[in-house]
């Protein structure tokens, strides 16, 4: 948003590491060699940029972590996303190799995390929340993110990619996204996991308050399937397929 220049990173023991355009990423630098790439929602305040997201879990282990925050709310069409990440991890390896890399963000910050994930060589991606599509009219009756995809320029990402290289892991609650739920296709790599009874805004809650966020990154990064579909299922999550004969078609 224009006259917005103050970086917001939030709560943590962060550094900002690269201040391109709207875009600002935050680092920790842990002694592990795991990347966690975390990517901010659209936050509560429009008149500041959002802040640092999934701080404690993202770093947890001494894992190092960069959090990125888009001021102008593009769902990672702003320009230099690609050349900014690649910066950033630039800097945060220059003096130790990268180990695993995943990408995780609730909401708009699930989108870029996906998309994130086709342009950098990514091991896995956990998106809750995300939207399918931000194209106008592409979800009927979807109207909550308007005000902010309404004065995005020509969009270069208009719909969630679903890259065939990671392991992707997309959450999503169904008593208010199960529109968007829907409107992912399935793929081999990705496990499509829905929280009946929760809402977009307190997925991501509901799993922290249930301490499954930090053991659901770690089963992520290790390509531990099947510790991670036994922390989502602990957590209330099913798989889509199993839900297939209560879900519209």
């Amino acid at each position: 948003m224009t006259g917005i220049r103050t970086p917001h990173p939030g709560p943590g023991p962060l550094r900002l590491l690269l201040w391109q355009g709207p875009w600002h990423i935050h680092a920790i630098d842990g002694p592990g060699a795991d990347i966690v790439l975390a990517f901010a929602s659209v936050g509560h305040d429009p008149t500041r940029p959002p802040s640092a997201e999934f701080v404690a879990s993202a770093s947890a282990g001494g894992r190092r972590a960069l959090f990125v925050i888009d001021e102008s709310r593009s769902w990672a069409n702003a320009p230099g996303f690609e050349t900014v990440l690649a910066k950033a991890l630039a800097r945060l390896t220059g003096d130790r190799p990268a180990g695993r890399r995943l990408a995780i963000g609730q909401s708009m910050g699930g989108f870029a995390a996906l998309v994130a994930a086709s342009v950098l060589p990514l091991d896995a991606v956990l998106a809750i929340g995300p939207q399918a599509s931000i194209r106008p009219g592409a979800i009927p009756g979807e109207t909550r993110w308007a005000n902010w995809t309404a004065r995005l320029p020509a969009l270069r990402h208009p719909d969630a990619p679903l890259p065939p290289g990671p392991r992707l892991t997309v959450m999503h609650g169904l008593a208010d996204d199960q529109a968007q739920a829907l409107a992912f296709p399935a793929r081999p790599n990705l496990d499509h996991i829905l929280f009946p009874g929760l809402t977009h805004s307190g997925l991501a809650a509901h799993l922290k308050s249930r301490g499954a966020l930090a053991g659901l990154i770690e089963a992520a990064l290790e390509a531990d399937r099947r510790r991670l579909l036994r922390i989502a299922a602990s957590a209330g999550g099913r798989l889509r397929q199993r839900l297939a004969d209560q879900l519209p078609r």
